[in-house]
């Protein structure tokens, strides 16, 4: 998310989502904290969207909710990601909340003293953006995800005689993508995708399985091009496929050959070798449809000898185990399993490599470089490059999440942080800012919970019975003598007590420091420990 502002206008770019670390447990989407857009709720003028990629889209049924008391939110992009954001509005019942107006390439929306230009940029999804910010102060160019791919499958290739025509007439500064800067040269062009596609459709003696994201429309393209072309049928699985799919069609972005895509269920009566199934789950995702095929827990779809799955992606940063796993068992299953490892045409970036983003430099000749959408490194090894092309190093601004560029009088400079960081989401739509949760759920992995009910007699506080311990998650070393030992020194002091009137509150605080004593010393481990006092 960049948020530009300017006088008493402000504009949000882009609204992305991040899927978690493995080890961050519970949680099911990291959205970016937005307290400084909602501390400025009255000058915020719009939502613009370079593409409809998750990372870009993601965050935006949690954003729009807190944007309330200013109407509904103007929201501009392609009609493609246009179409795939009010999907997951409308999923999350927020599309009266909004108004989405489609831009095409080369449009300019005017918001407030905020002119916003929409460029064409390739990337793995067609109708992918640049956006050219133009105000009093001059131009920013936020790039968007891009690469100079000179032959894409689907759309146009990136505008760069309107990026030259920019930097002709002056721009402040280039916020760019930079993710693949550590890659020499270029990257490969979306068509020698389709020529592996091609091949292994072609040649395959079994049904084929396609997996890939389900945003990436070009890849679906692909597959219904060469299914149409060796005679094969087309079926996707996965709903957020499914309806990305039926989106594209709708808007014009995919026109399948007659008869080429239908549903699944018409599919899966052909013979084996007429089928290709373009499923979701190429990074190994649990509930997703591949790992599902894989442990053979699909309801229809079931892959065995002669079969071809091939993993049109290579594994995010994090997800590697996911995907060997999934890999593994597609092997088990008998399947000859095409992937990267083993065919380095499978997939290709979206991002520009060190080459493009030098290209992108020298077209646009910004006054000041700002590298962002990128690991601190990828950003490091930026501020390299921008140096190598003229600009100077003090006019390559390093940023943080958070962190305020100002161009005040025409300088640029790093000027503060505001607030900002990220929002944890977990799977029942609740969200808070913060690590509070990760870590209690880390201590229960790591230690697991003790819980102990005891019984005492209201009037007197005697023990009636207990106490009686339930463990989830702890070591077997602990489930036997260090457990029943920590049973009998807390039943021992409870015993000891002198009669009364019981306090509940004094023998939970007990109960739980003698338990949790008594454990460390035997096993160095300290769970969550829950007592629970009954009166009766």
């Amino acid at each position: 998310m960049l948020v530009v502002e300017y006088g008493n206008d402000l504009i949000v770019i882009d609204a992305g989502g991040k899927f978690p670390e493995e080890w961050e447990r519970g949680i099911d989407l990291i959205i970016p904290d937005i307290r400084y857009v909602k501390n400025r709720l009255s000058k915020l003028r719009g939502i613009a969207i370079t593409h409809g990629h998750e990372d870009h889209i993601g965050a935006l049924p949690y954003v729009i909710p807190q944007l309330e008391g200013i109407g509904k939110i103007p929201v501009y992009g392609s009609p493609l990601a246009l179409g795939f954001a009010e999907n997951k509005l409308r999923e999350a019942r927020l599309e009266d909340k909004v108004d989405l107006h489609p831009v095409e390439p080369g449009d300019h929306v005017r918001l407030g003293e905020l002119d916003l230009e929409f460029i064409n940029v390739t990337h793995t999804i067609p109708a992918s953006y640049a956006i050219a910010v133009h105000s009093p102060a001059g131009t920013i160019i936020d790039t968007g995800d891009f690469k100079l791919d000179p032959t894409p499958v689907m759309g146009a290739p990136t505008d760069v005689e309107r990026l030259r025509r920019l930097g002709d007439d002056g721009v402040l500064a280039l916020f760019s993508d930079t993710t693949r800067i550590e890659t020499p040269g270029r990257t490969p062009s979306e068509q020698v995708v389709m020529e592996t596609l091609d091949r292994v459709i072609r040649d395959s003696k079994g049904q084929t399985l396609v997996a890939t994201f389900a945003s990436n429309i070009s890849r679906v393209y692909m597959v219904l091009e060469a299914a149409a072309k060796y005679g094969k049928k087309v079926a996707v699985a996965g709903r957020s496929m499914e309806q990305n799919v039926r989106t594209a069609i709708q808007l014009g972005y995919l026109d399948p050959p007659d008869d080429v895509l239908l549903p699944l269920n018409e599919v899966l009566k052909l013979s084996p070798e007429r089928r290709v199934l373009v499923v979701t789950g190429s990074q190994g995702e649990a509930a997703a449809a591949l790992a599902r095929i894989a442990a053979d827990e699909h309801q229809k779809i079931h892959i065995g000898a002669k079969d071809v799955v091939l993993i049109s992606a290579t594994p995010v940063p994090g997800n590697e185990e996911t995907v060997s796993e999934t890999i593994d068992n597609l092997f088990r299953r008998g399947a000859n399993v095409v992937f990267s490892s083993t065919e380095g045409r499978v997939h290709v970036s979206g991002h520009a490599a060190r080459e493009e983003l030098r290209d992108m430099l020298e077209m646009v000749r910004p006054q000041y470089a700002v590298p962002i959408h990128g690991e601190y490194r990828h950003m490091a090894l930026y501020r390299d490059l921008a140096k190598s092309v003229g600009i100077p190093e003090d006019r390559v601004l390093m940023t943080e999440i958070g962190s305020i560029v100002d161009f005040e009088g025409g300088r640029g400079a790093v000027r503060g942080r505001a607030q900002a960081g990220s929002v944890f989401v977990d799977r029942l739509g609740d969200f808070e800012p913060g690590k509070v949760r990760l870590r209690t759920r880390d201590d229960l992995a790591d230690d697991g919970l003790v819980t102990i009910t005891i019984i005492v007699d209201a009037e007197n506080g005697k023990l009636i019975a207990g106490p009686e311990f339930v463990t989830k998650g702890l070591s077997m070393e602990s489930l036997t003598g260090p457990i029943r030992q920590a049973e009998q020194e807390l039943k021992r002091w409870l015993e000891r007590r002198p009669e009364g009137e019981p306090e509940v509150g004094y023998l939970v605080s007990q109960a739980k420091g003698i338990t949790a004593r008594s454990l460390f010393r035997k096993t160095k481990q300290r769970p969550l420990i829950l007592p629970m006092v009954l009166e009766l």
